[in-house]
């Protein structure tokens, strides 16, 4: 896993800000939802390659990642903004299951970890206002 120490600094800032913000969700309420489909080899890939060392990463702890079918029901209490149809698709959701970001497609793993820390970056932003 290769990650800038400008991208550690940022994820800890906003892991802090997110626990910090009184009456604000707490960062374990937030969640990571992958959207795959069977045949997706860059969802194969992502689940073997990436997927462990972000459920031992930081960003687990902001955003714990949770799985759906592309063909399937969406997990229960979810809202999305549009349906998905693209895999892999990555979702954050907010502490009241409604899309705060999307991330459609899979960048690679040095680009997955700067997308997803600037999505926790806006999904702060957007708590705060």
């Amino acid at each position: 896993m290769r990650r800038s120490v400008f991208l550690s600094a940022l994820l800890a800032i906003a892991m802090a800000a997110v626990v910090a913000m009184p009456g604000r969700a707490q960062a374990q309420e937030f969640r990571l939802l992958m959207i795959s489909q069977v045949g997706c080899y860059v969802c194969v890939a992502f689940n073997r390659d990436v997927a462990p060392a972000y459920e031992a990463s930081p960003e687990q702890a902001v955003a714990p990642l949770i799985h759906a079918d592309l063909h399937g029901p969406m997990p229960e209490g979810v809202t999305l903004a549009s349906r998905p149809f693209v895999t892999p698709t990555f979702i954050l959701i907010g502490p009241n299951g409604q899309e705060l970001d999307r991330l459609v497609g899979f960048p690679g793993e040095d680009f997955f970890w700067a997308y997803v820390n600037e999505m926790f970056a806006r999904a702060r932003t957007s708590q705060s206002g």
